[in-house]
C-alpha cells in the first residue's frame, strides 16, 4: 500500500527534476486525479492509501506530463467558468482568456429572457455551456465540425445537465450558416494563429488539434468567412462576440466594420490584453 503523501512526494519530486514550472500544484492535480480525490484534499489527506499500482500509474502521468503532454488532457477534466469540462486529445482545452468572452455577453445582456445564440467552432462547449447555466431561458447552439471534439460536446452538455444543442457543421460553409436565423448573438472563438504562431507553439499546445488554431496565412480567414456569412443570421441590433488573439482586435474591428457592424468595442483579459472584439449588426 501506498498513502497520497509519499506519492505526491515521489511526483512532485519527479516533476521538479523534469522541470515542470508548477511542479507544486501539479503534482497535487496528478495525486487527486489517481486516488480520486480534489487536489486540494491531496494535502489534507497524506495518510489516505492506495494500492501499489497507484504510485506506477502517477509517476508514469508525471513522465507524460514532463514529456509536455498537456496537464489538461492527463485530468481529463478542467474547469471553465466554474463548470467542469470533459477533455483530452482532439479538443481545445479551455483557458481563463476565453472566460473574458463570456463575462462580455452575461455583462451586457445580465436582465435579457429568452435570446437565440449560436457558438460557432464550440470545441469543447465551455463558452455556450457556461452561457445556457448564467442566461435565462437561452436558446443556444453550438457548431463544432471535429467528429473528435463534437463527442466532447456532447459529453459536456450532459456533464453539466445544459439545454445547450449541438450541430454538427463547417462554419466556413453557407451551407450551415443558412440553417441559423433570427440569432440575438453568435459567439466565437476561432482558429486563429498564423503559420508563424503554429511554428512557435509550445510543446504543450502541440498536443492540442491544428485544426482548433490554424487560421490561415494571417489569422484572420475565419473572422472574414463568418463575419460575412453570418451576418445575416443576426436580427437588426444582434451582436457578434470574437475572441482573438494578440495584436489582432484592430484587424478583427476593422473586419466588421467592413461588414456593417457599428458600435464596435474591444474588451480586454485579466492580463490587459484585448481579447473579446464586439460589434452590433444593423442589417447593411
Amino acid at each position: 500500500m501506498v498513502t497520497a503523501g509519499s506519492v505526491y512526494n515521489d511526483v512532485k519530486k519527479a516533476l521538479s527534476e523534469g522541470s515542470v514550472e508548477n511542479y507544486i500544484f501539479e503534482a497535487r492535480c496528478i495525486t487527486g486525479h489517481v486516488f480520486n480525490i480534489s487536489a486540494g484534499r491531496v494535502i489534507a489527506n497524506p495518510d489516505l492509501t492506495a494500492d501499489d499500482s497507484a504510485a506506477e500509474l502517477a509517476l508514469k502521468l508525471a513522465g507524460k506530463r514532463i514529456s509536455g503532454y498537456p496537464l489538461q488532457y492527463i485530468l481529463e477534466e478542467w474547469e471553465f467558468f466554474g463548470l467542469p469540462f470533459r477533455v483530452g486529445e482532439g479538443v481545445l482545452i479551455p483557458r481563463q482568456d476565453t472566460e473574458t468572452l463570456v463575462e462580455c455577453v452575461l455583462n451586457h445582456y445580465s436582465d435579457a429572457e429568452g435570446l437565440h445564440i449560436a457558438d460557432l467552432c464550440s470545441g469543447s462547449g465551455c463558452i455556450p455551456v457556461a452561457l445556457d447555466k448564467y442566461l435565462r431561458s437561452a436558446s443556444i447552439s453550438a457548431v463544432e465540425y471535429s467528429d473528435a471534439a463534437l463527442a466532447y460536446l456532447n459529453r459536456n452538455i450532459a456533464l453539466n445537465s445544459s439545454s445547450v444543442k449541438a450541430v454538427r457543421g463547417d462554419v466556413l460553409s453557407p451551407e450551415t450558416c443558412h440553417m441559423f436565423s433570427g440569432l440575438d448573438i453568435i459567439t466565437s472563438n476561432p482558429p486563429y494563429l498564423t503559420p508563424d504562431d503554429m511554428n512557435r507553439l509550445q510543446k504543450e499546445v502541440i498536443f492540442e488539434p491544428e485544426m482548433a488554431l490554424a487560421g490561415g496565412n494571417d489569422g484572420l480567414l475565419f473572422y472574414r468567412t463568418i463575419t460575412a456569412n453570418w451576418k445575416h443570421c443576426l436580427k437588426q441590433g444582434g451582436m457578434i462576440f470574437y475572441e482573438t488573439g494578440i495584436h489582432q482586435d484592430t484587424d478583427v474591428s476593422q473586419i466588421l466594420a467592413e461588414n456593417g457592424f457599428t458600435d464596435i468595442k474591444q474588451w480586454p483579459d485579466l492580463c490587459g490584453v484585448n481579447r473579446v472584439v464586439s460589434g452590433v449588426y444593423n442589417g447593411n
